[in-house]
């Protein structure tokens, strides 16, 4: 199998909360260069020593990068876009930019070539019990009546091929009705919502802090012959932006949020601002580790859990709110 070497670029203060984040989307191998650890050293009056050792005077004017290695398939362009997506909300929260520069920025491979590399591994894929996802590039030609979800991701996660996307879509056959209004919080290439339109749902709402995955949903509507007025999208952050919660408005049926356990956790309050009484919300991209407390910030906020499912070390629940008063 082959790898690409991913550098982050941020600052002594922004390794902790990169580190949390990547492994929050379940990175959990790292190296980290920090000049501050050069520094550290000099500054040491107890050690002993006669050279400093190539590897270590090379920290001395490096700009601070954690890396990280994904594998050159699928699997990863999809942790690679969940990672980017990751960085953008942390770049949207550092107000006074502590964290640097937080940009991605791969070896081995053009960033253009692996953009493109993981189409020869994107194949029809059949999910749950109605859906099959399929490039715009590959044929499906089997006569088993499943609908069809065509997605380019480009740089946006989800293709389908992520468990907490599949746990979402299997989830979603069994919480959506007919004619519901959905909301897709972190909608990254849009696949949730979109898959909600075409197993029946009236409109969606899609909305992620990255500008670029919104651009990226709406092109994947309208290559599924989604009409515009039929699908919504904003770029912003939720939880901070009061005008943006405004825009996107209440009376939703339904919401499915594919995030993160921090930002689900954050966002849990807000998430029955969006619902109609008794609406459902389908909440994914949670490792096991991590599944207790997001329940618990769930529960706390009006909300009862009707199933929870598993698989390959993540999480996905779907919960219905409590009537308010």
């Amino acid at each position: 199998m082959n790898w690409t070497e991913v550098n982050i670029y941020t600052t002594t203060e922004g390794i902790d909360p990169v580190c949390g984040r990547l492994l929050n989307v379940g990175v959990t191998g790292f190296q980290i260069r920090d000049a501050k650890d050069f520094e550290d050293f000099l500054n040491d009056k107890t050690g002993n020593w006669d050279y400093i050792d190539d590897d270590l005077m090379n920290l001395k004017d490096c700009e601070t990068c954690v890396t990280f290695y994904l594998a050159d398939n699928s699997q990863g362009a999809d942790m690679l876009a969940m990672v980017k997506t990751e960085m953008a909300e942390l770049a949207a929260m550092d107000s006074e930019k502590k964290f640097g520069r937080l940009v991605c920025e791969l070896s081995n491979v053009r960033e253009e070539d692996w953009a493109n590399n993981w189409k020869q591994y994107f194949k029809p894929l059949t999910v749950g019990e109605k859906l099959v996802i399929k490039p715009s590039w590959e044929n499906y030609d089997a006569d088993d009546e499943r609908t069809i979800l065509e997605i380019d991701p480009g740089s946006s996660f989800g293709t389908g091929r992520h468990n907490t996307t599949q746990l979402c879509l299997e989830l979603l056959e069994t919480n959506l009705s007919e004619n519901d209004r959905v909301l897709d919080m972190g909608c990254g290439s849009g696949i949730l919502s979109i898959a909600a339109l075409l197993l029946g749902a009236d409109s969606a709402c899609a909305v992620d802090i990255d500008l670029n995955s919104v651009n990226i949903a709406g092109q994947n509507a309208r290559k599924n012959h989604i009409p515009d007025d039929r699908y919504i999208t904003y770029a912003g952050n939720i939880i901070s932006d009061e005008e943006l919660r405004k825009k996107i408005g209440g009376g939703y049926q339904l919401i499915t949020a594919n995030i993160v356990a921090d930002v689900l956790i954050a966002m849990a309050p807000i998430f029955g601002d969006f619902l109609v009484p008794h609406g459902k919300i389908i909440i994914s991209g949670i490792i096991i580790e991590r599944c207790d407390e997001v329940m618990a910030a769930m529960e706390k906020n009006g909300f009862i859990r009707t199933e929870l499912r598993e698989s390959g070390g993540w999480a996905a629940a779907a919960f219905e709110r409590v009537t308010a008063g």
